[in-house]
Formats: structure tokens, C-alpha cells, sequence
């Protein structure tokens, strides 16, 4: 389908890379009913086209997204709760349940549902002059779009507390410290290394990376047993894969595996 506020990319050069592009860099990648919606449909198209393998998310300009556009009409015309319903929360869920490497590449400032959009990628790839801000505090709401449920998973309930307390300025650094970022990279070189990571893993086992994204998602709610039960499940599947096939004969002929993502 024809995108307005988002920019999808394939690349030659870098076969099972999608890169997508939030794109309204005039407000800094500010968020719109059409731009969730955007995001939603080309998350799901991902999700179908087994020519992908992995996903950049990143903000096209000089951020990765300011989080809502206070200054549209959206919010006025379906209300708070109704753009959550409606366009926020479909378009989060449509990130996680993709059974592939999604990867944030923030690089600028992600605040707000900004910053919980990078939270609900599968990591986080921050370039060093960037910085995240949970922001919704400083006008007077709570932690939206998956925010309160991500952040805490990954920083612990008392530093969630803080960082929305406060609504101070999260760098690059300490976003790393903390363990909301995953790697940093000078800015001069961060959309080479970012490509190139991402390239890296679109050329992985795919569909194991897609059963292991299940099993450490469940991991947070279920019982040992349960978990035993379902990592037995999801290892049975992927025992009938092609690339299950291709890794056991790379390890037996000591060269590396092609895999193809199925």
C-alpha cells in the first residue's frame, strides 16, 4: 500500500533488511492517527512477506519520534482513550507479535510514546547524541502505549518510578547502563552500523529467532513447568526447519550455515 508518513526501504545490497522510516521530520517524527496506522499496516506486511527477515524502526531527520502531536486534532476528535484503542495500541502489538528481529535505531530524541514505541522493539540501537525522556508526567498523564509494561520489565519498578517521577533526560549512556539500549554508536557512523547489524540478522535462523522471541516473551507470566512445556513446543517446531538442517551440516562440515529463514 502507498505510505504518506512513513518511508519503507528494501535494500539490494542487503537481502531480508526492511528499514521504516517514521516521517515527519519537521516535528520531529511527532505521532498522528495515519503515521500508527502506517506503522501497523507495514509491520503486518513484514509479518507476511517471507523475503523479510529483519525490521529497522528508526525517525527519518534528526529524531526517532517526540512522541504524540499534541497540536492535531486526533486526540480531540476520538479522545484520549480512543486513539490508544484505536491507533496506539494496535500498532505496539502489531511490533511484538512479529515473529522477527524488530530493532530500534533511535537516532535522536525518543519521548513519550516515542519512547515507548523504541521500548516495545526487541532492543534498542541508540546513537550517542541521543537521548530518550518518558515525558508524560511534564503535561500532566501517565505512561501510555505499552510504556508502563515495558519499563519497568527492563529497568526494574522503582528506576520506572523515577524516570517518570522526574521525566528527566535519559542519555545514550545511561540508557545503556540501565539496560534500555542495547548498543551506541557515534553519530557520524550510526546508520552504517545499524544497517549493518541489521543485515547481519536478517541473515540469521529466522524462524528460531521467532520462536525464541515467543518463549522469552511468555517467560514473564509463566511457571516453570509451563515454560519447560512451551520451550519443548517451540523446540519441536523448530527441529523441523530447514535452517535446523542447514546449521547441524554447517557445524558438521566446519563452515558457516546458510540459512533461509524457514
Amino acid at each position: 500500500m502507498p505510505y504518506e508518513q512513513i518511508l519503507v526501504e528494501h535494500f539490494e545490497a542487503m537481502p531480508g533488511l526492511c528499514r521504516i522510516s517514521l516521517n515527519r521530520p519537521e516535528v520531529l517524527n511527532a505521532l498522528t492517527a495515519q503515521l500508527l496506522s502506517e506503522i501497523k499496516e507495514a509491520m503486518l506486511a513484514a509479518k507476511d512477506n517471507s523475503e523479510v527477515r529483519a525490521i529497522i524502526l528508526t525517525g527519518s531527520g534528526r529524531g526517532f519520534c517526540a512522541g504524540a502531536d499534541l497540536s492535531g486534532s486526533d486526540a480531540m476528535r476520538v479522545g484520549i482513550k480512543g486513539m490508544l484503542d484505536n491507533y496506539y495500541h494496535p500498532a505496539i502489538e502489531a511490533i511484538v507479535n512479529l515473529p522477527k528481529p524488530v530493532i530500534a535505531a533511535v537516532n535522536g530524541p525518543a519521548a513519550g510514546a516515542g519512547m515507548s514505541l523504541a521500548l516495545a522493539c526487541d532492543m534498542r540501537i541508540m546513537a550517542k547524541d541521543a537521548f530518550m525522556n518518558t515525558a508524560f508526567t511534564r503535561i500532566g498523564l501517565t505512561m501510555d502505549a505499552g510504556g508502563s509494561f515495558f519499563l519497568p520489565r527492563l529497568v526494574g519498578r522503582g528506576r520506572a518510578l523515577e524516570l517518570n517521577y522526574t521525566a528527566r533526560k535519559i542519555s545514550a549512556e545511561e540508557a545503556a547502563h540501565l539496560g534500555l539500549a542495547e548498543m551506541i554508536f557515534p553519530t557520524e557512523v550510526f546508520e552504517h552500523e545499524v544497517l549493518n547489524f541489521g543485515a547481519k540478522l536478517a541473515q540469521g535462523a529466522t524462524a528460531a529467532f521467532g520462536h525464541l522471541k515467543a518463549c522469552v516473551d511468555a517467560s514473564f507470566t509463566n511457571t516453570l513447568s509451563q515454560h519447560l512445556a512451551l520451550e519443548g513446543e517451540h523446540q519441536q517446531a523448530a527441529g523441523k526447519s530447514y535452517d535446523f538442517k542447514e546449521g547441524v551440516a554447517a557445524f558438521l562440515e566446519k563452515r558457516p550455515a546458510h540459512f533461509q529463514g524457514k
